[in-house]
């Protein structure tokens, strides 16, 4: 008998595509799917024992159910239009605890320009099925296959906050600012649909299962290679204590580990000023090649990224 523990979500999800028959112009393969009229869905689920790191109140578990969504529907340039929540909470669960994941949800909603507009209720073991609806209100959206060499690869923003949250908690360290990005991750929305107006962007995903993963998922996806150079990553904060105190290379934190949610992309670097007169943030880490991989430059030596591993879930730090 095979589980499912030992083939992993990745060999699951190829498994799964032959179920998946797309009714609209885009389906399986990017962050969200499109369907009918320019219509953008993603789906996310986060449970108590996956998603719930000690130190995180119900309300800031709510506000992370709907930014994974939402930085689902920011990947692909999209407008956030809606948010269905389906919670199976635990029958003994304080009633203010249930209102606190609500508000949370509602509060991210609106950070996004949108709100709640259905949903469900079950007993269950603590799950949020969250689901974003979006508009690409006649713009085309960014996915995961235009990489083209000579394009440069950039992020959105720090990274590595996450990681070093976790190491924080694990070691008993003090990390707040740290703390306060795994707890409360910021949706690029604004940052995602000013990307795809400026039709500079030729791929682009967020980062919520690493970089490593990332870069190796668009490299995949658009037949091309990538090359990064470690000192040109943004590093958050406390990366660099955290890597110290726990005896980890800093490029373990910055590539290996999930939860982040700013987005990584390609772009024609002949039009990049056009990125730059919207107003987006962002750092060139690196350059698109044809050698078909993923590679980390760093000291003078190339390495080749592997897949990262989303990492919560290993470490003992989580809400009983």
């Amino acid at each position: 008998m095979v589980r499912i523990g030992d083939i992993g979500e990745r060999r699951l999800i190829e498994d799964f595509r032959s179920f998946i028959r797309p009714e609209g112009t885009l389906g399986p393969g990017d962050d969200a799917a499109i369907v009918g009229d320019g219509v953008v869905v993603s789906t996310d689920i986060v449970s108590f024992d996956r998603h719930f790191p000690a130190g995180m109140s119900y309300e800031q578990f709510g506000w992370y159910s709907a930014a994974v969504n939402f930085s689902d529907l920011a990947a692909m340039g999209a407008r956030p239009t809606g948010f269905l929540a389906a919670l199976a909470l635990p029958p003994d669960l304080e009633s203010q605890a249930a209102y606190d994941i609500m508000s949370g949800i509602d509060q991210c909603c609106e950070f996004c320009g949108t709100g709640i507009v259905g949903g469900d209720t079950k007993p269950g073991p603590g799950i949020v099925a969250g689901t974003a609806l979006g508009s690409m209100d006649g713009r085309r959206p960014m996915t995961r296959t235009g990489a083209r060499p000579g394009d440069v690869v950039a992020v959105t923003g720090p990274l590595g906050a996450p990681a070093a949250a976790f190491v924080s908690l694990d070691l008993g360290l003090d990390a707040p600012d740290a703390r306060e990005c795994l707890y409360v991750p910021i949706p690029r929305v604004e940052e995602g649909v000013a990307m795809s107006k400026s039709n500079a962007v030729t791929s682009c995903m967020d980062l919520s299962d690493g970089l490593g993963t990332a870069l190796n998922t668009l490299c995949a996806a658009s037949h091309v290679g990538i090359d990064v150079e470690l000192d040109f990553i943004p590093r958050g904060p406390s990366v660099d204590e955290m890597a110290e105190a726990s005896g980890r290379p800093v490029r373990d934190l910055l590539l290996g580990w999930g939860g982040e949610y700013e987005l990584v992309f390609t772009a024609d670097r002949d039009r990049l000023d056009r990125l730059y007169e919207a107003e987006v943030e962002f750092s060139i880490i690196g350059m698109v090649n044809d050698s078909g991989r993923a590679e980390l430059v760093e000291n003078g030596n190339r390495t080749v990224i592997p897949y990262g591993e989303y990492r919560p879930c290993r470490i003992q730090v989580l809400h009983p």
